[in-house]
């Protein structure tokens, strides 16, 4: 599984469930907005984009804060 890393170095997986372009449905379903389809948590496409949440993860009170240790971020 591929990686990146936000502005304030936090990683974060490469996966439809980090990806801008989700959309979950009310019965837990994804889809993706980009390309219209059901997709499972894991998949990946060349269009991924990170979330805006994510982009922030690390910021706090307008300054930056460094965790320790990030074991994983979880988005529905």
């Amino acid at each position: 599984m591929e990686t990146t890393m936000n502005a304030y170095h936090i990683k974060v997986n490469k996966i439809c469930a980090s990806c801008k372009h989700k959309e979950c449905l009310g019965d837990g379903t994804r889809v993706c907005q980009k390309m219209g389809l059901k997709v499972e948590q894991k998949y990946v496409c060349r269009q991924w984009e990170m979330a805006d949440g994510l982009k922030n993860a690390g910021l706090q009170n307008g300054g930056v804060v460094r965790l320790r240790e990030t074991k994983e971020i979880v988005i529905c």
